[in-house]
């Protein structure tokens, strides 16, 4: 049985568009549940997998913070 791979070379650029198509599949799955298409346990089942995944994404980013200096965000 073979292994699965637990190296990834991904770039940022990779990752930002997987987190593009991961939000856009969210809201379709949201849209579907609003009109109560298919499935409506399924489909908020996957949104919540889908908001998972992403919220993991999220967590691992380094957040870019000046050193020197006062820093106001926003």
């Amino acid at each position: 049985m073979a292994k699965p791979n637990n190296t990834f070379q991904l770039s940022v650029q990779d990752i930002e568009i997987i987190e593009r198509a991961l939000t856009a599949k969210a809201g379709r799955r949201g849209m579907r549940i609003m009109k109560g298409e298919g499935d409506v346990k399924q489909l908020a089942e996957e949104a919540s997998q889908i908001r998972s995944l992403l919220g993991r994404i999220h967590d691992q980013k380094t957040w870019f913070r000046p050193n020197n200096g006062i820093y106001v965000s926003g």
